[in-house]
């Protein structure tokens, strides 16, 4: 666990009970820093602190109106860029071999990650679905993702 480096990128995420869930999950995986961007709120809020039950005071997290510039930092300093999205190209997350240092992109509920950001990605992974939905809840997205990033071998 202490040679995977995993951070995570919340872009465009319009609900604060949502963002408080990303907090309590990031401390669950011990990811080492949470960036939210575009409109995505952010601490103080009672709605984030309400669901993370104060993990927000744990996590370490920075805002950011633009995630490029903070993409692009990363990935100059090594780290591997995956866009959790519906893509012709994703990888199934149950196949993908996690690096030492993964950024993962989150992005908007309904709409999901921008193409701006896509184009920066190194990997978008896909989350198999069995059901008739083609996804799951942001928060509960992350989960399954951090989960596979932190314990995959």
């Amino acid at each position: 666990m202490s040679e995977r480096h995993i951070r995570l990128l919340a872009h465009n995420i319009r609900s604060l009970w949502n963002v408080g869930s990303l907090f309590r999950t990031c401390d669950a995986f011990a990811v080492e820093q949470l960036y939210l961007t575009g409109y995505t709120g952010y601490p103080p809020r009672k709605e984030i602190s309400k669901t993370a039950i104060h993990a927000e005071q744990n996590v370490v997290w920075e805002h950011h109106v633009d995630p490029l510039p903070v993409m692009e930092q990363l990935k100059n300093d090594g780290w591997t860029i995956a866009a959790l999205e519906l893509t012709e190209s994703a990888v199934l997350l149950k196949d993908y071999q996690p690096s030492g240092r993964t950024l993962l992109i989150l992005g908007q509920e309904l709409s999901g990650v921008p193409e701006e950001l896509l184009t920066l990605s190194d990997v978008c992974l896909q989350i198999p679905m069995l059901g008739q939905k083609e996804s799951l809840n942001v928060s509960v997205a992350a989960g399954v993702a951090l989960h596979h990033l932190r314990w995959a071998f």
